[in-house]
């Protein structure tokens, strides 16, 4: 490929472009803004999808959750390409407080809370999908519980409670991004919809005065003649 590094860029740094890009994350959220503005489709349906994709960031899916906002899109009929924009509600900035915040709903909800802050049990999550891991690997050689144990642990544990704490959320952020968005897309097309007429009725006032300035030259022309 043409623009394609020769030498790819090593493992850490492509984590820290990742983590903190160089331009700075407010650069891309910029791009995005004005690419969401200039769908062509209903502000409607862009606020709608976007809402989609900010709803998925708040599912344990990761690493689908294009599809999930895709698929969530299709349904109520929505623009899947802002549904996709909508993704990036969901960041390594954000992703700390969304799930400690599905975490913690979710085990409230369920009655597995115990007290616990939602930090405390992010970390109590991942450490324990890290035992559970650890205890999968050592099943493959004769020690400890199946990997199916382990696998149905972290889905008790860790899955199942972050899917339902984070639908309540998830919801009520993509309820306010589409209250937020919908108009902002509207008073964008509006506004542009009046530089295009504007843009256009100029053009025929040209196209009139160079049409009058013709006639007249060709008429003084015929008189000399």
């Amino acid at each position: 490929m043409i623009f394609k590094r020769r030498k790819p860029a090593p493992l850490s740094s492509r984590v820290r472009e990742f983590l903190a890009p160089r331009k700075g994350f407010w650069r891309g959220w910029g791009y995005i803004g004005k690419r969401i503005r200039r769908l062509p489709d209903s502000p409607h349906r862009i606020a709608l999808g976007f809402a989609c994709g900010a709803l998925a960031s708040f599912t344990p899916f990761f690493g689908f959750h294009f599809f999930v906002a895709a698929g969530l899109a299709w349904i109520i009929r929505a623009n899947m390409l802002s549904a996709l924009f909508g993704t990036i509600v969901g960041n390594p900035l954000t992703f700390p407080f969304i799930s400690g915040v599905s975490l913690w709903f979710g085990r409230w909800i369920m009655g597995r809370s115990g007290g616990s802050s939602g930090a405390e049990q992010v970390l109590d999550a991942a450490w324990g999908a890290v035992l559970s891991a650890w205890s999968s690997v050592k099943s493959w050689f004769g020690y400890g519980p199946s990997m199916l144990d382990g696998f149905l642990a972290f889905l008790d544990e860790v899955f199942l409670p972050y899917l339902i704490g984070g639908l309540i959320p998830g919801f009520v952020t993509g309820v306010l991004c589409y209250v937020v968005l919908g108009p902002v897309v509207a008073a964008y097309q509006e506004r542009r919809r009046n530089k295009i007429e504007a843009s256009q009725a100029k053009q025929r006032k040209r196209a009139r005065a160079k049409i009058k300035a013709y006639a007249a030259s060709d008429g003084m022309g015929g008189d000399r003649v």
